[in-house]
């Protein structure tokens, strides 16, 4: 029988800060010490245990972000990403079992935003569901007082108003994160950010520990916009490359 409840919690907080959190998890252990850990946190949380009620929880409670492992009865997170994607962009936190890169690179491609490999600390995945929702707010704030132009570089064009990317004239759909981190490296075009400057720059977390979800995300990022547009520098990080004068 799918189990899916809300909690109302922390109302001591101030209302307009609460943000609704679901968590999609079948491992009942997981899913309440997911919950207990968001819910000191000041958030408000539903959980949802397989892939059907994951889609129909989203759908009726319209969350700010969820949590949502690969692994589920019904449909996979995979599916249940793809499904709550095709109606409104919420920022996804995928939790896997397995530290296997296809399936990470499989998460970023059906729209999730950021991804852990179990076990992982509650504190850590608290810590990414802030940076996740502060995430949105920046780009909230960019909408509506937004930098003005677009950044060419060669065929590549950065509309920073629009928060849209183009190849040779035809647009790439890429999730909040990878538009993010393109940004962050055209900002110093040519120049070789470590992995560590855009682990805190893009996803505001300073533990070196998560450098491998900037490799993941890079690598998304390649497929996307050409994998000659970004140079990896062994040992050190990424350039963005730019067109020969």
């Amino acid at each position: 029988m799918d189990q899916t409840h809300t909690t109302h919690h922390g109302a001591a907080a101030t209302p307009g800060a609460q943000r609704r959190v679901l968590v999609v998890e079948d491992d009942a252990t997981i899913v309440e010490a997911i919950s207990a850990r968001l819910r000191a946190e000041g958030f408000l949380v539903q959980t949802a245990t397989d892939g059907p009620a994951a889609v129909e929880a989203a759908e009726a409670w319209q969350p700010d972000l969820m949590v949502l492992d690969v692994m589920l009865p019904g449909f996979d997170g995979l599916e249940v990403c793809r499904r709550v994607q095709s109606q409104r962009p919420v920022p996804v936190l995928m939790l896997t079992a397995r530290d296997d890169e296809t399936d990470m690179l499989v998460g970023l491609g059906v729209g999730a935003d950021d991804y852990m490999t179990k076990p992982f600390s509650m504190r850590e995945l608290a810590a990414r569901v802030h940076v996740l929702l502060r995430r949105v707010e920046r780009a909230t704030l960019a909408a509506t007082a937004p930098r003005g132009g677009t950044l060419r570089l060669g065929e590549l064009e950065i509309d920073h108003a629009q928060r849209r990317v183009r190849v040779r004239a035809e647009d790439v759909h890429l999730t909040p994160t990878e538009f993010d981190l393109l940004v962050c490296l055209a900002g110093t075009p040519r120049a070789v950010l470590s992995r560590e400057q855009l682990l805190a720059e893009v996803w505001d977390w300073a533990d070196a520990s998560g450098t491998r979800t900037v490799d993941s995300h890079i690598k998304a990022l390649r497929r996307k916009i050409g994998a000659e547009r970004i140079r990896t520098v062994h040992g050190v990080g990424y350039a963005l490359e730019t067109p020969a004068p």
